[in-house]
């Protein structure tokens, strides 16, 4: 992550490098994002870039972060907006994202053209124990166990787990397909459908 040195720069400096980072990373994959870019706009020294962090790959982790708090932040509003329901919360979070970035969110619509430039990032960071440990820790007690057929820590964990990658793939496909947005939303309300009533057929359950 970031150095003493970056924490430590002038307020100006620091937002005008941080302008020019999120200018490169919002318009090209992290692949293809280039350090001598980034340097340019902010108007600095390339050897001052590895004074602040030590690679590209450091500095988008950097903000991903400030992405991620802020995103935290949004979803407990979301599932408050639910009144705890998880699965009602999924679906709007998902609609907030097929809004494709058209809001006044100036770091939500970062992060919807980050995750069009990188495709196979949400998934793969909603799978990521850092993500699922910091929104629960946030919002497990804005979780409605009453609806659940185990109030459980483990399996509400589980059933949250569930839902929030569902939400992810879905999210995913919407960003990259987004003239089919309406089969990917079909497709989660499915998939969240099966997460709440379970698989099996009432006669296979007790059979089982």
């Amino acid at each position: 992550m970031c150095t003493e040195t970056f924490l430590r720069l002038p307020e100006e400096k620091r937002s005008r490098f941080l302008d020019a980072a999120w200018e490169e990373f919002t318009t090209t994959s992290l692949q293809d994002a280039s350090i001598n870019q980034i340097v340019q706009r902010a108007r600095i020294p390339r050897g001052s870039f590895y004074q602040y962090f030590a690679d590209k790959e450091d500095l988008f982790g950097y903000l991903q972060d400030m992405i991620m708090r802020h995103l935290v932040r949004e979803y407990c509003g979301v599932m408050q907006q639910a009144d705890g329901d998880i699965f009602r919360t999924q679906m709007l979070c998902f609609d907030r994202v097929a809004s494709r970035g058209r809001t006044s969110d100036i770091l939500f619509e970062r992060c919807i053209r980050i995750l069009r430039h990188n495709p196979g990032l949400l998934p793969r960071v909603a799978m990521e124990g850092k993500l699922m440990k910091t929104l629960l820790e946030n919002v497990w007690g804005l979780i409605d166990r009453s609806m659940l057929r185990s109030q459980e820590d483990a399996f509400v964990c589980h059933t949250f787990g569930l839902t929030l990658v569902a939400l992810a793939v879905a999210a995913a496909a919407c960003l990259e397909a987004p003239e089919d947005i309406a089969n990917h939303r079909q497709a989660l309300e499915i998939q969240l459908n099966i997460i709440k009533q379970g698989s099996l057929a009432d006669a296979c359950r007790t059979e089982r």
